[in-house]
């Protein structure tokens, strides 16, 4: 076995030890694109190995979503395959485990018209809510891992050959993940009590809003009422204990959908749906977002907004030290589940009801109440740098500092 296949099967491993930690007897649905299919039969076995009742893989591949751009009926961008997201919502209610491997191509759709991009993903996201709601709602254990396909290495390292990209693109992806070492489980196991420690003193601490200061940026968040603190490993409401995201640096609650005030920038550009939306400008009244810029991608930004209500509002805000290794490596992932852990970020749409305390027992009328944002989107964006300063606000509006010049106090 090469070094690289030594390093792929860890990757696989941690996915279903760490990631999943699958139990015994349960079924896994796994989404991959086509390119991946050597990791997912990594995964499919190490699944196996570990008791999995059956792995169920489903692949999409980029060359069929542009054969809809360029042949498909206006119509088409207004559907989205239903019956398939409510088998996936089955799965999940019958208690199957989730697994995502991502490559995307961040360019994929930026030749494509906005307008149809926009209207697919409405469809898309409004189609798959009902599956989405075991994921948001932590009813089962999931995860997410990377593979490094060559359009996506190349867009990260775009003067390089597409050999040497996707070379350069698999040691950070590796390195990352944690999966260089010679116990990448031991590993995990080491950070996430490290994370729990950080989210234990953030929960002891009951602040009720936190304020980032730097340049450009003057924002207090205010947090929702009896939020929780979530980071690294966490317990589904299964009963098992998973790390949603390979790889993770971050702590992360809800805020109060009202409570946001002030102005912020985004310190990283925001890949997404085929476009780069640099410079991200915007300020907060009430909660919600009144006014917005962009140096590049504004268009895209605007229609992100106006997706629904919640849209220009925020469902997490997460702090992430400057120092983590994501932010060490240079690298712009252009792929938010390694660019979210490079800085402190927050995210647009959907709140997560795992962080509300008891949040399990309670419905969406009740959630909102205590300030739990709803919406169609969940898209995060990068606002800490090692020039932002975090304090956290208590109840009797004192300030207690968290981090200066990006690091923890």
């Amino acid at each position: 076995m090469s070094n690289f296949e030594h390093r792929l099967d860890r990757l696989a491993e941690v996915a279903v030890k760490v990631g999943l930690g699958l139990r015994e007897g349960q079924e896994v649905v796994m989404t991959a694109p086509v390119e991946a299919l050597p990791l997912v039969r990594r995964i499919t076995e190490h699944a196996y190995r570990a008791g999995a009742s059956l792995v169920t893989p489903l692949l999409s591949d980029d060359a069929l979503t542009l054969r809809r751009f360029q042949f498909a009926r206006d119509e088409s961008f207004d559907k989205a395959s239903g019956w398939l997201f409510d088998g996936m919502a089955a799965a999940f209610k019958s208690g199957a485990a989730r697994l995502a491997i991502v490559g995307d191509d961040p360019s994929l759709l930026s030749a494509q018209n906005p307008e149809k991009v926009a209207r697919l993903n409405r469809a898309r996201s409004t189609a798959y809510r009902p599956a989405l709601e075991y994921i948001v709602n932590f009813d089962v254990n999931w995860n997410i891992v990377s593979y490094a396909t060559p359009a996506w290495a190349k867009a990260v390292f775009p003067d390089q050959s597409e050999e040497a990209a996707v070379a350069r693109l698999w040691d950070a992806i590796f390195a990352a993940s944690r999966v260089d070492g010679p116990d990448p489980i031991g590993e995990w196991r080491r950070h996430n009590e490290t994370l729990a420690r950080r989210t234990a003193y953030l929960n002891d601490k009951r602040f009720q809003a936190l304020r980032f200061q730097g340049p450009g940026t003057d924002l207090s968040v205010g947090l929702a009422d009896d939020h929780w603190w979530e980071g690294g490993a966490s317990t589904a409401k299964n009963g098992i204990l998973c790390n949603p995201n390979i790889p993770t640096e971050e702590v992360f609650t809800t805020p109060h959908m009202a409570r946001v005030e002030g102005v912020v920038r985004s310190t990283k550009p925001l890949s997404y749906q085929g476009t780069l939306i640099e410079e991200i400008a915007v300020r907060f009244k009430g909660g919600r977002i009144v006014e917005s810029s962009a140096r590049t991608g504004a268009d895209v930004l605007a229609k992100v907004l106006a997706t629904d209500e919640g849209a220009a509002r925020l469902g997490e805000v997460a702090l992430v030290p400057h120092s983590s290794p994501i932010s060490k490596s240079g690298v712009l992932f252009l792929n938010t589940l390694f660019d979210e852990n490079a800085s402190s970020h927050i995210a647009l749409g959907q709140a997560y009801s795992k962080c509300i305390r008891n949040g399990a027992e309670l419905t969406p009328r009740e959630l909102s109440e205590k300030g739990a944002n709803s919406s169609l989107i969940h898209i995060d964006w990068m606002i800490g740098s090692d020039k932002i300063n975090v304090d956290g606000v208590t109840a009797n509006g004192g300030t207690e500092p968290l981090m200066r010049n990006g690091e923890w106090v």
